[in-house]
């Protein structure tokens, strides 16, 4: 495993992380693509999640040296905390989640997130369903509408942040949007995070303009997150007639490693043998020519060059709609 300093938060962090999502036996998330407005209710948790197959997946988590673990819906959460109590890890991880209700378009203005005995509230109902003491992350997700229409927005939401860390609920906070550039940086100039959670992928990738730069520059780290594109990344290969789909992600995974600022990337993995594939390209993580072959081969597809357009028009615009 390559690790990753963070000076300014006085932590490490595996290049490479894992993400919680679980997946049905046709790709489908589990919870999400199932029940959406169940999957994102506070209290409401799916059988089966944590079981006999995702802890071996933890385990190999473990066996590479992953130490940094990302989870969502409450299923998620509570799949991990009780997977951690399961099996200890041999060394220090670093768990990050949300609050339920609050992030992105599902509460207007985002008004609960900023408001601390709300935000303590549910801080304190996902420790307890993963039986921790302390959130090491807490990703907070906002719309423009917060910070435009509310010019204290942002000074309220860091002074909760603080709260919290004061009170050893929290010892990071990390900046989300999937509403874009400007808002991204309106939260990193409010100095009230100390990491941010960004798509990172060959087609998704404006925030190195201007987002990922000014955050490095403060001392943030920068994690990222969708290097397949749900998926989407093999659909363009095959388009392109890039049928070995190891390969293809092997080469967009170290496009995605190399770009200088880059903490962490969150991937998923159904199975052990996923995640140990994936991880190979650590053995020789340098983007090659091949791989720079591939990657310009992939371009040609045309549903590379609609999403890739797609993409950066919504980030620059930030005009996006709800996500997961």
């Amino acid at each position: 495993m390559i690790y990753r300093q963070i000076p300014r938060m006085g932590i490490s962090l595996s290049a490479i992380g894992l993400g919680g999502h679980e997946y049905l036996p046709d790709g489908q998330l589990r919870g999400f693509q199932e029940d959406f407005a169940r999957a994102t209710t506070p209290g409401e948790i799916f059988t089966g999640f944590g079981g006999e197959k995702r802890r071996r997946v933890v385990k190999a988590a473990y066996d590479h040296g992953i130490n940094f673990f990302d989870v969502t819906q409450d299923s998620e959460k509570e799949a991990l905390g009780r997977n951690l109590r399961e099996m200890p890890p041999p060394y220090e991880v670093f768990v990050q989640t949300r609050p339920e209700q609050m992030m992105y378009d599902r509460d207007p203005g985002n008004r609960k997130m900023a408001d601390y005995p709300q935000l303590k509230a549910e801080v304190q109902r996902i420790l307890k369903l993963m039986g921790r003491e302390r959130l090491d992350f807490l990703n907070l997700g906002i719309t423009p509408d917060a910070w435009r229409s509310d010019a204290e927005y942002l000074p309220r939401l860091r002074a909760t942040i603080e709260r919290l860390k004061q009170d050893g609920l929290i010892r990071f906070a990390n900046a989300d949007t999937f509403r874009g550039q400007e808002t991204y940086l309106q939260m990193i100039a409010s100095g009230g995070f100390d990491s941010l959670f960004i798509n990172l992928n060959v087609a998704d990738c404006a925030g190195r303009e201007r987002v990922f730069p000014t955050a490095h520059k403060q001392g943030m780290a920068v994690n990222g997150r969708e290097a397949f594109m749900k998926g989407e990344l093999f659909k363009m290969g095959a388009e392109a007639g890039l049928t070995d789909r190891s390969r293809l992600a092997q080469a967009a995974l170290r496009w995605v490693l190399a770009v200088p600022e880059l903490t962490c990337m969150v991937i998923g993995a159904a199975e052990p043998e996923h995640l140990a594939r994936t991880l190979a390209v650590l053995e020789a993580p340098a983007l090659t020519a091949e791989d720079s072959s591939i990657l310009e081969k992939l371009r040609t597809s045309p549903m590379y060059q609609a999403f890739a357009a797609q993409r950066q028009s919504e980030f620059l615009a930030e005009a996006v709609p709800t996500r997961i």
